[in-house]
């Protein structure tokens, strides 16, 4: 029974759910938000980031996946976007836990089964699979990786024992 933590990074908001599989069927342990205030020194609001998400870690988490690395057409928002990613991968590795990347459009094929679906057919879609209403966009995002993740594994072990 796999228990994976999905994670949408942001500086202002960085959005975190828990999602197990259990016999064949998705549950969500737990979801929210990580928020940072604009007037905590920046340093702080990393610090913020890779504590809340260290934490989360203590439990028997078997793996993590996270938002990977995409273009944004706002600079600022692309290199809070990026140091918010950097402070969970740090608090990742320091739990030992194995991390997976996945693109927007990857999550997005995985739970709506098009790799072009908006944020509203993803939040809904996620509501269905998990039978909980997310509190957030963010955490609505940080679901639907993990669920993508969960969703992966059996086909990443199958990949794994072909080779």
């Amino acid at each position: 029974m796999p228990l994976v933590l999905g994670i949408d990074p942001g500086l202002a908001s960085t959005g975190y759910a828990l999602v197990e599989s259990v016999s064949g069927k998705l549950r969500c342990r737990d979801h929210g938000v990580v928020r940072t205030s604009p007037r905590t020194p920046h340093e702080q609001r990393l610090r913020h980031i890779h504590d809340e998400i260290a934490a989360l870690l203590v439990t028997e988490v078997t793996g993590v996946a996270i938002e990977s690395w995409f273009i944004h057409p706002v600079s600022k928002a692309a290199m809070g976007m990026a140091e918010a990613r950097g402070a969970a991968l740090v608090a990742i590795a320091g739990a030992g836990v194995a991390v997976q990347e996945y693109s927007p459009n990857t999550v997005k094929q995985s739970v709506t089964g098009s790799g072009s679906a908006d944020k509203q057919q993803v939040r809904a879609m996620v509501e269905r699979l998990l039978g909980v209403r997310p509190s957030t966009d963010h955490a609505a995002d940080a679901m639907a990786l993990a669920i993508c993740h969960v969703s992966a594994a059996p086909l990443t072990q199958a990949i794994r024992r072909a080779r």
